[in-house]
């Protein structure tokens, strides 16, 4: 096992690399790569989605993507092309960054992965490497590995730990890379994509690398939670949750990251990886109460922010109106899958409130085909949004409402109640305006 820089000059470059899925990870990886310099196709099953990439048009919102997708197709080593079959033939290195949701049981489903390790199998070329990028559970190498049903390929785990809205940075600076498998040279080529950042290298079993990302996304909510349950006490006792966090983060054991209170936590990781995770312990005999604890205090949690907006908003007859900023489950991306915005929004309306909701890139058609059955108005603007509402939440840490005109939206609410669940406004000039989120004395 090997935890060090990755420095060896002697390991020469891949050759071609396919990138099967273009996705949030695939078209990241993609993108990247070509921008290091190797020559990269990738390929996806969505027609209109491989002719809009090819174009340079970028298929989802992602800071820097559309930048670097324009730069790998005019200099000629991107390209994207439709079925796997057709960008592995002249691979020496193949990507699998394929979708791997949770199942009926909350299992990973790997239709998906092993379909594409079957079909390609008999297309690769002889002593190839095929890296699983996908979030998978333990065995997912060897399961892959019998579908191709190539003795003369090998398969490596490489997953990746990429944050949506933070993609780009994050493929280009990481904190590590993570390689498992058992061959030591498919090993050191899938070390080479990478030797160009100087970052550290972990090189271990693929058991130990497919865990690893479980374990780091476990540890992650863990941190959400604990930030979450602090502010809610905090809130009881008159304390301010975020100078008190923000103590606690200077210690260099604990440290600031995801260590703010929100709304809970959710995207198109967190909640499958835990679930997956659960499900491996449990299966080994080795349940992980810790983390139960953690996805249960994440569902109280909605129900406690959601309540909380309703008592702000009052008893009014008809229900109250409730404005709401943010859809997404994060800023700087438009990922509305398994998002905190919207578990509490859907609490607010079963409650009785009447809501408004205004975010950046979500718009009315998107909501709608997304979740067709969440009665919210999606509005144009932050202001309007708040004209006549009982209370204001924001949901999405979207740096556009820091910048907003307090005074205005002070002007347009029914009644001065904000619950800023995200702390992205200013605090000092809500206390000015008198903008508090206190229950009123009448609930």
């Amino acid at each position: 096992m090997v935890s060090a820089p990755f420095e060896s000059q002697s390991v020469a470059q891949a050759g071609e690399v396919a990138v099967i899925g273009a996705g949030y990870v695939g078209l990241t990886s993609a993108v990247c790569l070509a921008h290091l310099g190797h020559r990269v196709v990738c390929a996806d099953v969505d027609a209109y989605k491989v002719a809009e990439l090819a174009a340079g048009r970028p298929t989802h919102h992602e800071p820097g993507i559309d930048g670097l997708l324009r730069a790998g197709l005019d200099a000629g080593n991107l390209r994207f092309v439709l079925g796997a079959a057709e960008a592995v033939a002249d691979a020496d290195v193949v990507l699998l960054c394929l979708p791997t949701p949770m199942g009926a049981d909350g299992r990973p489903d790997l239709t998906a992965l092993t379909g594409v390790a079957a079909a390609i199998g008999p297309q690769l070329r002889p002593g190839a490497v095929v890296v699983d990028k996908s979030t998978v559970p333990v065995g997912t190498t060897r399961v892959v590995a019998e579908c191709l049903g190539r003795g003369d390929v090998a398969v490596v785990a490489n997953p990746e730990f990429l944050r949506e809205g933070q993609a780009v940075h994050d493929f280009l600076h990481p904190d590590r890379v993570v390689i498992g498998g058992e061959d030591r040279d498919a090993t050191a080529r899938v070390a080479a994509l990478y030797e160009s950042l100087g970052c550290p290298v972990l090189v271990t079993d693929a058991v130990s690398a497919e865990i690893t990302k479980y374990a780091a996304n476990a540890f992650l909510v863990t941190k959400l939670s604990f930030a979450n349950s602090v502010a809610a006490v905090c809130e009881a006792l008159g304390g301010d949750a975020h100078d008190v966090l923000r103590g606690v983060g200077y210690d260099h054991r604990v440290g600031h990251a995801h260590l703010r209170p929100g709304p809970g936590w959710g995207g198109s990781c967190f909640p499958k990886d835990v679930q997956a995770l659960l499900h491996l312990a449990h299966d080994a005999g080795e349940p992980f109460h810790l983390l139960q604890a953690v996805l249960d205090a994440n569902e109280s949690h909605f129900d406690r922010v959601a309540e909380r907006v309703l008592a702000l908003a009052g008893d009014v007859e008809g229900g109250p109106v409730v404005a709401a900023w943010g859809l997404t489950f994060k800023a700087d991306t438009d990922d509305l899958r398994e998002s905190p915005a919207l578990a509490v929004l859907r609490r607010v309306v079963a409650g009785g409130g009447r809501v408004r909701v205004y975010d950046p890139v979500t718009t009315p058609e998107r909501l709608a085909a997304f979740d067709p059955d969440l009665a919210v108005g999606v509005v144009a603007d932050a202001y309007e949004a708040c004209t006549g509402a009982d209370v204001l939440v924001v949901l999405t840490e979207w740096q556009e409402f820091a910048s907003v005109d307090l005074t205005r939206v002070a002007s347009l609410l029914r009644r001065p109640h904000v619950y800023d669940t995200r702390g992205v406004l200013d605090r000092s000039e809500l206390a000015r305006l008198g903008l508090v989120a206190r229950i009123p004395e009448s609930s």
